[in-house]
């Protein structure tokens, strides 16, 4: 395994980017090429979450992908600076995969909570110019090739999770048309690329309506969905499982949610 820890640069924030890039085996295929998951914490744009980062990438290790976490800059570091931040880990992701032996047209993104609208974010402003004037790579060299987005952050509306979005602005909070314009269900086209989503019912911090709001903008556009919501289960799952419980809060086991990270894998590889 290539496991290394990579500085992602933007403006005067630094980003960091671990890999886990699995070896090809001469036994096996020595010219296999992998998908990449480019996993993004949640934790509010004010932290970035363990629970949601090594765990979920030795996961996806174990079923044949490759896998990276980026810590982003979150607060007082404000919009874009986190989106341009994974912009160029895809960028850096596509000038390498030759080299890490990945597929360069299943380079994915995956996000919880505000970390799901940091995914999302890139899945729909991937193309725009805003977006390649802040950058050095190409919008095409930036697009992710599909989003998994869990329990996200989505919609600076009613159901918004204030926090994120408080953070996330800083002193632009009260701009009514920048706070439109990062509620991202407003900026789904049909050039989002195709997503898997999944929430659940009882989430009371990050309503399952962002999920909804999000889908219902795919759907308008003709895109490509999976959801999966689940009936029960508080916000900030994770694996749903003992090893990413929280200290802070049993209720943060809910093994009947445990499934959806190999549903992801299937959606993956299949894309």
């Amino acid at each position: 395994m290539l496991h290394e820890k990579i500085e992602i640069n933007y403006e005067q924030e630094t980003a960091t980017l671990y890999t886990y890039i699995l070896d090809n085996s001469p036994q096996i295929d020595p010219e296999r090429k992998r998908p990449l998951i480019v996993i993004c914490p949640g934790g509010g744009y004010e932290r970035t979450s363990d629970r949601e980062a090594e765990p979920i990438a030795i996961q996806m290790n174990g079923m044949g992908l490759h896998a990276c976490i980026l810590r982003y800059s979150v607060k007082p570091a404000v919009f874009p600076t986190a989106l341009c931040q994974l912009a160029k880990t895809i960028g850096l992701v596509r000038e390498h995969a030759a080299e890490w032996n990945v597929d360069t047209n299943k380079i994915i993104v995956l996000g919880f909570s505000a970390g799901g609208h940091l995914a999302a974010s890139l899945g729909v402003f991937w193309n725009r110019q805003f977006l390649a004037e802040k950058i050095t790579y190409t919008n095409e060299q930036v697009k992710p090739n599909g989003m998994i987005l869990c329990y996200p952050v989505i919609t600076s509306g009613p159901y918004a999770h204030k926090g994120s979005f408080a953070a996330l602005l800083g002193e632009r909070y009260e701009d009514e048309n920048l706070m439109d314009f990062v509620s991202l269900e407003q900026q789904v086209s049909e050039d989002t690329p195709p997503t898997f989503l999944w929430h659940t019912a009882t989430d009371d911090a990050v309503p399952v309506e962002n999920s909804f709001l999000f889908a219902n903008a795919i759907l308008k556009n003709r895109g490509s969905l999976e959801m999966h919501i689940y009936p029960n289960g508080v916000h900030g799952l994770a694996l749903g499982t003992e090893e990413t419980k929280s200290i802070m809060n049993e209720l943060r086991v809910q093994p009947e949610v445990a499934n959806w990270i190999e549903m992801a894998g299937r959606w993956v590889k299949g894309l």
